[in-house]
């Protein structure tokens, strides 16, 4: 026979272990020194270039197209 769950308490307990979850990311976030933080802007700065970059106007089309 299956086990009887309450499910009001299933939900309560998954919400805790979600916040015990990001309460752990944010004090992995905040425990960097200054230099971590600062490579990791650095880092994120250079993606964010580094897509910009990549990206099409729609306003001048491709010379290899054909319209």
């Amino acid at each position: 026979m299956a086990e009887i769950i309450n499910l009001r308490d299933f939900r309560k307990k998954r919400a805790r272990n979600e916040k015990s979850a990001e309460a752990a990311r944010h004090r992995a976030l905040a425990g960097r020194t200054i230099s971590e933080k600062i490579r990791d802007q650095d880092v994120a700065d250079r993606a964010k270039s580094d897509l910009d970059s990549k990206k099409l106007d729609g306003s001048d089309p491709d010379p290899g197209e054909t319209a």
